[in-house]
């Protein structure tokens, strides 16, 4: 029998981008973790999902949880 592991709160950073077919979304710190939705909510949902399976994933292994210690948005004009 698996054993369950929960409890803990995990915060990370996400990117949610819109275009004409709908929205995409990621979490740059657990690679891997991305998905698309309709709208805005269903993807920040399937998100969570992704991203909670991924961190499972990972504390049963025994492997490290990433954590951010500062992050910046910016914007970048770039001449073509």
């Amino acid at each position: 029998m698996k054993k369950r592991i929960m409890g803990k709160i995990f915060e990370f950073p996400v990117i949610i981008e819109r275009d004409e077919c709908g929205y995409f979304a990621s979490c740059p710190l657990l690679q891997g973790c991305y998905t698309q939705g309709e709208t805005y909510e269903e993807v920040l949902e399937n998100l969570k999902d992704a991203m909670r399976l991924h961190i499972r994933d990972r504390l049963e292994a025994k492997e490290e949880i990433p954590s951010v210690q500062n992050i910046a948005l910016t914007t970048v004009r770039v001449r073509a």
